[in-house]
């Protein structure tokens, strides 16, 4: 019974990192590089996401609780997990330790990330999260850093679940096909985060 539910548990903590909340990542990405092409770009791409209909209702059912429920689960599994010894390659432990480490570090990243933005909306310090709220974070370059990292963390936790997502659910079962997914994530990884880092230089 315990193992059952440990299953499912894992199976839609495995999902959710994929839907919604990678596409969600990879549309935050998208809207974000709307800086690279000005001001006025990102605002009006900005502006136009977050008066969606049922905005509230998408943020928090689609965005919010999933990302609570795979941030927190994904901390039980980073602390209670051991490496695949055997079953899975170097590369594969190192990826899978690797996946670890930035989900621990995205907890502290996307925290302070929604404090710097949403949430100072959200108590009226801030009219708005548009270009200038972005422009005055990044321009502590210890902040432009610290999100640099935030989002080669994001990218890369990303794609190698991703990898995962398809083991796990079966659809990669063979050597070739892990193989395979393997570069077609690596591909991923570095497609966005180019759209990413571009992004955040923009606003420097």
């Amino acid at each position: 019974m315990l193992e059952n539910r440990e299953f499912l548990m894992r199976r839609l903590h495995s999902l959710l990192g994929i839907i919604p909340i990678g596409l969600f990542l990879t549309q935050h990405l998208i809207v974000n590089h709307f800086a690279t092409q000005g001001e006025s770009a990102f605002n009006n791409a900005s502006h136009f996401m977050a008066n969606l209909p049922f905005v509230i209702f998408l943020e928090i059912f689609v965005i919010y609780l999933p990302l609570l429920f795979h941030a927190f689960y994904g901390l039980y599994i980073a602390f209670t997990s051991k490496h695949n010894v055997g079953k899975y390659s170097y590369l594969r432990n190192t990826l899978f330790t690797a996946q670890r480490y930035t989900g621990v570090f995205l907890v502290v990243f996307i925290a302070w990330h929604v404090f710097e933005t949403r949430f100072q909306v959200a108590i009226g310090n801030a009219a708005d999260a548009d270009f200038n709220m972005m422009a005055n974070i990044l321009d502590n370059p210890l902040m432009l850093a610290f999100y640099i990292v935030g989002v080669l963390a994001a990218t890369f936790h990303l794609a190698n679940g991703l990898w995962s997502f398809l083991v796990t659910w079966g659809i990669t079962q063979s050597e070739k096909a892990q193989r395979g997914a393997t570069y077609f994530t690596l591909v991923v990884f570095v497609v966005l985060s180019i759209i990413g880092i571009r992004a955040l230089l923009a606003f420097v």
